[in-house]
């Protein structure tokens, strides 16, 4: 295996840690409008993942770097090409973030309402955009033999791509109501569990179309065999909420997440991004990478670095990994 291969193998990972993280992290703020019924549940919800959503973000951060020294080819044409979408992203995290810090600063109920309904809509907006984004990544885009987009911001909103904006918004909600109902106590993780059946068998239609779509148009033997441990991760989260089980649920609606997107990386190799033109105008990991001696040297930097990230963020996790539930918050604390 070439060095360009190992690094869309790497890149590919990078992703779907992001989403497995993110994912639920993305979900947990929609539902501070779909399952909070008060103030106090709406902080119960953002506590939970208060000391780790910071940290998840590393990987997107992570992806886009090694994306753009790895293949900076296929970073030039998916930033300018996708700009409207990805800079959308951006400011609603940047938002995020400020949210989640600036909510508590002042006791006004406002003041705290209005920045939880920022939570809210910058949750929900990048998990339906990324599915949009890759959707078109795998469809392919229109790029020219310079290896330039030449397309506009209405191609990205084409059905195929629409339905996987569904998908993610859908599957990353589903992954934060089981991550709710893992992290809580009471009427919350009750209702947490009611609320993941109901979006769980939303999710399985939505991501069945669009993964049976995918196989139909790219797909070879490696993107089906991803398909099916979707398909029976899905069902299995599904049969593991019903029986109380959050641990268990928690793992296999992940797993659906890693599937899913191994699945996408799958028949998207060896393109990294297609083009709907003309075959031969599509970028590959061989024309789009960078040389084998900066590719070198990235292996060696990521081999350090990697087993660190994974121990203090696999530590903050334990650290944090105790349940709250709304006895845990001071009726006279602000946040």
């Amino acid at each position: 295996m070439e060095l360009h291969d190992v690094w869309f193998v790497l890149i590919a990972v990078l992703w779907t840690g992001y989403f497995f993280l993110e994912g639920f992290d993305f979900g947990v703020g929609v539902l501070t409008k779909l399952l909070a019924r008060d103030r106090t549940e709406k902080r119960v919800l953002i506590n939970t993942i208060g000391p780790v959503w910071d940290g998840n973000e590393v990987w997107l951060l992570t992806a886009g770097g090694a994306t753009f020294a790895a293949f900076p080819e296929w970073y030039a044409t998916l930033f300018s090409g996708f700009y409207l979408p990805l800079l959308i992203i951006l400011v609603c995290l940047i938002v995020r973030g400020v949210a989640f810090e600036y909510r508590a600063k002042r006791p006004e109920e406002h003041w705290q309402r209005n920045w939880e309904t920022a939570i809210f809509w910058t949750s929900l907006i990048p998990a339906f955009l990324w599915g949009v984004a890759f959707g078109n990544i795998v469809r392919g885009v229109k790029i020219d033999r310079n290896f330039e987009y030449v397309g506009n911001f209405w191609d990205l909103l084409n059905p195929y791509a629409i339905l996987g904006g569904l998908v993610t918004l859908t599957l990353f909600t589903f992954h934060g109501t089981v991550f709710v109902g893992l992290k809580t106590v009471g009427d919350i993780r009750e209702r947490a569990r009611k609320l993941a059946l109901q979006l769980g068998l939303i999710t399985a239609v939505l991501a069945l179309a669009f993964l049976l779509w995918t196989q139909v148009d790219n797909g070879d033997g490696g993107s089906l065999a991803a398909l099916v441990v979707a398909a029976v991760a899905l069902v299995a989260a599904l049969v593991a909420v019903n029986a109380g089980r959050e641990g268990w649920a928690f793992m296999f609606s992940g797993v659906t997440i890693v599937a899913a997107v191994a699945m996408l990386f799958l028949t998207l190799f060896p393109n990294v991004m297609p083009s709907s033109l003309n075959d031969d105008w599509s970028l590959t990991v061989t024309n789009a990478s960078s040389s084998p001696y900066t590719l070198k040297i990235m292996t060696w930097c990521a081999g350090i670095a990697t087993p660190i990230v994974l121990l203090y963020q696999s530590w903050t996790y334990w650290v944090f990994r105790k349940r709250i539930g709304t006895h845990h918050i001071a009726a006279d604390v602000s946040h």
